[in-house]
């Protein structure tokens, strides 16, 4: 067969394409190398702190695996000699095509002989930049061939050969998802493209030839590379070969990187949801990720992640792994820190703590106390009585308990606040009603699931479940003096803030603040020395879930608003965890780096409040029952003295009391629990008056107003008699278990 000069071949196959050329539309030639820089979006979205520095990035294309827009220059030399020499050695000299390379390629599949083909760099960019002439799995088609060179002879006429080998090294496939020299640095060297040296630079050639294919293939193709760029040295390709083998099964680039990624992924959300962008692509850099800023200080947002972290570390023999903290502004709402795991402490570190619902123990009783003292059911010197309490329900008896287990006797509103008491909480709420709590508690935006007459009277004591932000940002509704605003996290544009609503007598929110900054009230749980205390002016309140499964510090300062959660994700007990070794110490120190430089003072007190001193009488052992001392009233509401009523409301104090029991209630339904030995399971009664007796189905059973009594099952009537034998009160009541329990209780 007659072979055509060289010369002759050329000249026909450039007469064939300009013919071709003029019968197919501009291809690639028609975009600008700006134009691809600029449409160029990397597969993570950049979430920036409040002054532009970055938090995270996540992952937000998962189709494809692509890092910055990297300009040629900071693409180290070996690697742009390893692809030229790997791709198309005449690069810098042909225009598009290159001539010798197509009559190679043709003469070798003439004579079924293997060659490396003719598609230059320019070429495999047109195909890379155009979807009609992207190759497919079975290859390119023969119309497919001649798109692409007549596109690549117009990319040569309008883009320097610079902008070429750029916009190549930036959008071509290596392995896998990788595409991109930027993607694949991080992923198989962790490092920028700036640093790779000539063993990477080869493997990185060898993976656009092949990206798909085995490493010993790679590092066979890697060698021949290296020999290409070091002519004349010793190339040890069995060191290559290991080292392409580790290299191609790294994953260093993580999905996600940073020290805020439950904040990066809410915000993205945020935006999703609300149907916008991040960064609008002509106020975003050409090449450079898309960026979302926030309200975030990134400063406080290490220091709250380490501190977090290391306090999780000490409590790690308590059976503690997981916490989450959140501050906010007190005047604009935003989040200015969102730690919602423990990360690498955690089992559970995807889980976001801050937004996930839990029981927040006793952190709602400044809620309840706000709402029953701007209802004028209380003052914060009204006494009530802690004492056992058998509240009577639809589904049986109520029980409340300390959290020690031990009773205080009368005390003041104040004192059962600061100090955390349950049972004056629960009788606090008997005189709300829970329903109203309930509505007051979704008013502030806590995401009650069920009415409060589901909960009862245990939501005193937090038996519903809300989340980290949401308790926060209703303290922070306190704190503003019971103006409630959304938190943001999103940094918006000044038209997008919202107008506060107040749902809180703000008069009623500044009694509250000034019962939890007051370190006395707290004493007969937390002591003198309390971690709670702080050297300047904040509010706050602990709290502690049913079985220690979760532990609560949330309190204000004059700006700052700061929410602790600690527990476990999975719900397991802690051991031996209580209010002020959890989650407060973690509080306090956040506190005092916030206001490290910046002073905090008690705010002032709203109009309609009156300052009064107040006295209160003597209890059981003739000792007053608190110290005198200054308080706040709602204006109408003030009193000089509180002492003990025997005789209940409305009667005047020191008349003698009727007798009456006060406990349990009539119909009430006992059921015994087979899981507790008999002998330890009480019913205690109560009762006003003096000199009275109890009797139990007509037989005498006791003396005195409080009586502990061994149920057996049955029916029973429950009588008060006074001191001349009368019967002045009486109850019914049904004993409902075991007949062990019978057995037990006639010995």
């Amino acid at each position: 067969m007659h072979r055509l000069p060289f010369s002759a071949s050329r000249s026909c196959l450039a007469a064939t394409l300009a013919a071709i050329a003029c019968a197919l539309p501009a291809l690639a030639g028609a975009v600008s190398f700006d134009e691809v820089k600029r449409e160029f979006r990397p597969s993570d979205t950049a979430v920036l702190d409040r002054d532009g520095e970055l938090l995270q990035r996540v992952r937000t294309d998962a189709s494809v695996r692509r890092g910055q827009w990297v300009a040629l220059a900071d693409v180290s030399p070996a690697l742009r000699m390893a692809m030229v020499l790997s791709e198309d050695r005449r690069f810098y000299e042909h225009s598009g095509i290159d001539w010798r390379a197509v009559s190679s390629a043709a003469w070798g599949n003439l004579w079924n002989t293997r060659t490396r083909g003719a598609s230059t760099i320019t070429m495999q960019l047109s195909g890379l930049l155009d979807e009609d002439l992207r190759r497919a799995n079975s290859g390119r088609s023969f119309t497919q061939k001649i798109g692409q060179s007549v596109a690549a002879t117009q990319l040569e006429r309008s883009w320097r050969k610079d902008q070429i080998l750029e916009a190549y090294l930036n959008t071509v496939p290596f392995r896998g998802e990788i595409v991109g020299i930027d993607a694949l640095s991080r992923t198989l060297f962790g490092k920028a493209p700036s640093g790779l040296d000539a063993r990477e630079a080869s493997v990185a050639a060898a993976l656009v030839r092949a990206p798909n294919a085995r490493p010993a293939l790679v590092a066979q193709r890697a060698c021949e590379v290296m020999r290409a760029m070091e002519p004349g040295q010793k190339i040890d390709c069995d060191a290559l070969d290991m080292f392409t083998s580790a290299a191609v099964q790294r994953r260093a680039f993580d999905a996600t990187e940073g020290i805020a990624p439950h904040a990066a992924r809410r915000v993205l959300k945020e935006l999703r949801e609300a149907g916008e962008t991040a960064v609008p692509p002509s106020r975003q850099a050409a090449g450079r990720e898309a960026a979302v800023r926030t309200t975030l200080r990134a400063p406080l947002q290490r220091f709250a992640l380490a501190t977090l972290q290391r306090h999780l570390k000490e409590l790690r023999g308590r059976h503690v792994e997981d916490g989450a903290l959140v501050v906010l502004d007190n005047a604009s709402g935003e989040v200015l820190a969102w730690v919602g795991s423990s990360g690498p402490l955690s089992q559970a570190a995807e889980v976001d703590a801050v937004t996930a619902l839990r029981q927040p123990g006793s952190t709602l009783k400044p809620l309840l106390y706000a709402q029953a003292i701007a209802e004028r059911r209380l003052t914060a010197a009204s006494l009530i009585d802690d004492s056992s309490a058998q509240i009577s329900t639809a589904s049986g008896l109520y029980i409340p308990q300390n959290y020690d287990r031990q009773f205080k006797g009368p005390v003041s509103a104040r004192t059962a606040l600061a100090a955390s008491l349950n049972v004056p909480a629960v009788r606090t709420l008997v005189m709300v009603s829970p329903e109203s709590f309930a509505r007051q508690l979704r008013a502030a935006g806590l995401p009650l699931r069920e009415s409060g007459d589901y909960y009862g009277y245990s939501l005193a004591l937090g038996s519903a479940e809300v989340s980290l932000l949401s308790l926060t940002n209703a303290y922070r509704t306190l704190a503003n003096g019971g103006r409630y605003g959304q938190p943001m996290l999103a940094a918006p544009a000044p038209a997008a803030k919202d107008k506060p609503a107040t749902i809180i007598d703000p008069r009623a929110a500044f009694i509250v603040g000034d019962i939890l900054s007051d370190a006395n009230a707290r004493t007969r749980t937390f002591g003198l020395d309390s971690i709670l205390s702080t050297r300047f002016w904040t509010a706050v309140k602990t709290g502690t879930s049913k079985d220690m499964r979760d532990n609560w510090a949330v309190g204000w300062s004059q700006r700052y608003t700061v929410g602790v959660w600690v527990g476990n994700a999975s719900g397991a007990s802690m051991w031996d965890v209580s209010g002020t070794s959890g989650a407060a110490p973690v509080w306090a120190e956040v506190m005092r780096f916030l206001h490290a430089r910046e002073p905090s003072r008690a705010p002032r007190p709203p109009a309609g409040l009156v300052e009064a001193q107040v006295t209160f009488g003597p209890g059981a052992d003739g000792n007053a029952l608190e110290a005198a001392r200054s308080e706040w009233f709602l204006q109408g509401t003030e009193q000089p003295l509180f002492a003990l009523d025997n005789a209940g409301a409305g009667t005047p104090a020191g008349a003698a009391a009727a007798p009456r029991i006060t406990a349990p209630s009539d119909g009430t339904i006992i059921a015994l629990d087979p899981d507790i030995p008999p002998l330890h399971q009480r019913v205690r009664f109560e009762a006003e008056g003096r000199g009275v007796q109890w009797r139990i189905d007509g037989k005498h059973f006791a003396r005195g107003n409080s009586a502990q009594w061994l149920p057996w099952p049955g029916r029973h009537v429950i009588e008060l008699v006074d001191a001349s034998g009368k019967v002045v009160d009486q109850r019914k009541l049904e004993v409902r278990g075991a007949g062990v329990v019978a057995k037990s209780a006639r010995r």
